[in-house]
């Protein structure tokens, strides 16, 4: 008997042991990025799906990618339902103001890098030839938060002494997803007279040949001003942000996530070329436009 004791507890003891070498993998903690919706859920989904699971795999936590309308991003954010943001610069103006959120990097695209341009356009032949011939024409905006679709241009008009208010014979923001594109067909095709375009898709649209370079004349640009950008919560862990932040520098266009078991480029899938580090001070042209413009976070009625 005293040989079957001493076997159990050799068992025991060898299985005890063996369980505590052992090293159990407890559940990763989850946070959410709330990504702006670019031009519809499907397409933002699909773009960021891929940088999301990057970010999973060099931070090691599961991030989980919140697609968010414009207008609902401050409150849904306010609300908890995340504590990244991925957003225009406008946005993360409104949220630094209002919410005290940090900025971590900005998003690199097309040959300004990290910045963009707003650019106000007109059909080629039509006759307008200069800023001053808008007054009295149908004009498009892109949405009314989008900083190089609206902000900039309608910063740009008053700075001529052009009140899109009075001085223009109408003017509209398309419904729907899409607007940058939707306005600069519609001047294209007759629809509108002229239009608030981002060089960003001018750019695009030119290089994937839905318009050619000389069907429109551009007759005025924005100083270049930040692009996208990467935000964060202030409460959120300093660890933490210190890895999404160095993740998101670090990135390369040969680095891949697994999606539905298909290895895809991250910055490709993005239709990005990589984020760099700003500082908050970079914004302030932005900043003084929405002053100027009467827009969030500064607006006074």
């Amino acid at each position: 008997m005293k040989i079957y004791h001493l076997m159990r507890m050799f068992i025991a003891l060898v299985v005890f042991f063996a369980i505590a070498g052992c090293k159990t993998e407890g559940k990763r903690q989850v946070v959410k990025i709330g990504y702006m919706l670019c031009n519809s859920e499907q397409e933002t989904s699909q773009r960021f799906l891929p940088l999301t699971k990057y970010l999973s795999d060099k931070v090691g936590v599961d991030f989980v990618m919140v697609p968010v309308d414009t207008h609902d991003f401050e409150k849904r954010f306010k609300a908890g339902e995340f504590t990244f943001t991925h957003t225009n610069s406008l946005i993360y103006i409104v949220l630094r103001e209002n919410q005290g959120v940090q900025l971590l990097a900005s998003e690199k695209r097309g040959k300004l890098g990290s910045r963009s341009a707003g650019a106000i356009i007109a059909r080629k032949g039509s006759g307008i030839e200069k800023l001053a011939d808008i007054r009295g024409k149908r004009m498009a905006f892109g949405p009314m938060l989008a900083p190089t679709g609206y902000l900039a241009e309608y910063d740009m008009m008053l700075a001529a002494g052009i009140n899109p208010e009075n001085d223009l014979g109408h003017y509209t923001i398309p419904p729907g997803s899409y607007k940058h594109e939707k306005l600069i067909y519609g001047v294209l095709y007759g629809m509108y007279d002229v239009a608030a375009a981002p060089v960003m898709d001018l750019e695009n649209m030119t290089r994937d040949g839905k318009i050619a370079a000389d069907d429109l004349v551009i007759l005025a640009q924005s100083k270049p001003i930040p692009y996208c950008t990467f935000g964060v919560a202030k409460d959120v862990d300093p660890g933490l942000v210190k890895k999404v932040k160095d993740a998101l520098l670090s990135l390369k266009p040969t680095d891949t996530a697994m999606i539905d078991g298909e290895q895809l480029k991250v910055m490709k899938a993005a239709w990005i070329d990589g984020y760099e580090e700003l500082l908050d001070s970079d914004y302030d042209q932005i900043r003084d436009m929405a002053k100027r413009v009467n827009m969030p976070p500064y607006q006074k009625y």
